[in-house]
């Protein structure tokens, strides 16, 4: 049941029991007739009513058994002092028709506390859909005028027309991506040194834009980013390599995952030498077969040692760095493994060739393992305590530096890398440190 839509401010709520079958008509009359001159000429009902300061009064009846309940509305316009005397005027009703009857103000209510509410709810509702509007229409605006500068700066490089940045030919440095969403992704993030291959065999126009340049290879982190990445290193010259995370591409990273990426990229001698890849070479190969010293790429006879060698041979004059085990001297007695080194010296036994990691933790076990190109960021995840990593690798500094970080104090691996400063509280054993000892003979 609805008061009259005409009604201003106030609503008078009755209830009605009558001892006897009444109808809607009876009701009426009877507030009509039983208040009239009761209340004042002012508040007479049939004066106000023609005056429009009260509704249409409302009835609703439900007859049973003899006995009759229901409920009266009546909208007013009066001030709150009239309503209420109209209110309580209604409660001197003693009879309805033939009956003895009974009316009962159950509340009197604000209507405009209720529009109230509703205008403050639709309110909120045409503010919420406006605002998101409005964001809709900057991000869109946003994107599209980024869009148009992407596809303004991207460029059709060389006979191939492959998709590249505008500062492929001035810079010195050169990134190296698969496709053409690589390249715009990494033109969002301000970065115009880049090109891609366009596919899983190298351009000609790559290969010789690469001499010359320090080449970043930038690929996903998929299989077959890995592919195209071997064919980079079997093709070009190639000076770091840098890749996007497991199983995600370089052209949905995020501005903050790609520069992490690039910052993270890894020098190419020990790339391969991490990977097991030749960069000559058409599969992967353990190490060992390959017998080098160390990885890298293949010098050119009319090439000088680059930096990194000679740093190595200056190391290895001086010995070892501190914080290493040295080798014993034939001539000189040496002691057997402790049983935790021996623990190690067997775990790095059962990694070998294998490109593996292994998590060692507080009481010996391993808790984690990873291929030994994801170990860092492993390392840097590792939800149960480490105190050694044991890998068939080539120590680094990132790695080092990682290591400190995380907690882990003993790093056991295959080779050593180029190192600089190595924290005090960080062991590191090589395979022929722990092969030295009797025990491990």
């Amino acid at each position: 049941m609805t008061s009259d839509p005409n009604a201003a401010k106030y609503e008078v709520r009755a209830r009605i029991t009558a001892e006897g079958v009444i109808d809607k008509p009876d009701v009426v009359g009877a507030v009509f007739g039983q208040t009239e001159g009761l209340l004042g000429d002012e508040l007479d009902l049939r004066d106000l009513q023609k005056s429009g300061r009260i509704g249409r009064i409302e009835v609703e009846i439900d007859s049973r058994k003899g006995k009759s309940e229901g409920e009266i509305i009546i909208p007013s316009s009066l001030d709150q002092v009239e309503t209420a005397i109209l209110a309580s005027g209604l409660e001197t009703v003693d009879r309805i028709g033939p009956c003895r009857a009974k009316i009962e103000v159950i509340s009197v209510n604000d209507i405009r506390i209720s529009k109230r509410q509703k205008v403050v709810e639709r309110a909120k509702e045409i503010l919420a859909r406006l605002q998101e509007e409005s964001k809709g229409v900057g991000v869109d605006l946003t994107e599209a005028v980024r869009k148009a500068v992407q596809v303004e700066e991207i460029t059709a490089y060389g006979p191939e027309h492959l998709p590249a940045g505008p500062n492929v030919d001035q810079a010195d440095a050169l990134i190296v991506v698969e496709g053409r969403s690589d390249v715009l992704n990494l033109l969002r993030c301000g970065i115009k040194n880049v090109i891609a291959v366009e596919g899983t065999s190298v351009p000609q126009t790559v290969k010789d834009l690469s001499r010359g340049k320090t080449v970043t290879a930038f690929t996903d982190g998929d299989r077959a980013g890995e592919l195209i990445l071997r064919e980079m290193l079997q093709t070009m010259d190639v000076d770091f390599v840098a890749r996007a995370p497991r199983g995600s591409e370089v052209e949905e990273l995020t501005q903050k995952q790609l520069l992490k990426c690039l910052r993270n990229k890894i020098p190419i001698n020990q790339y391969l030498e991490m990977s097991g890849f030749e960069s000559t070479g058409a599969t992967r190969e353990p190490r060992e077969e390959r017998g080098e010293a160390g990885g890298g790429r293949p010098e050119r006879r009319d090439e000088r040692p680059s930096a990194t060698t000679a740093r190595r041979d200056d190391r290895e004059r001086a010995g070892p760095p501190r914080g290493i085990a040295s080798p014993p001297s034939p001539a000189a007695p040496t002691a057997p493994l402790s049983p935790e080194l021996q623990r190690y010296f067997d775990l790095l036994n059962g990694v070998e060739n294998t490109s593996k990691s292994l998590f060692v933790g507080p009481d010996d076990a391993v808790v984690a393992e990873a291929p030994v190109s994801d170990m860092i960021e492993a390392m840097g995840n590792l939800s149960a305590p480490a105190k050694a990593v044991v890998f068939d690798g080539i120590v680094s500094q990132r790695l080092i530096d990682v290591a400190q970080e995380k907690g882990i104090a003993t790093v056991v691996a295959t080779r050593l890398g180029p190192l600089g400063k190595i924290p005090d509280q960080i062991r590191i054993f090589t395979k022929a440190d722990l092969a030295a000892a009797p025990s491990a003979r």
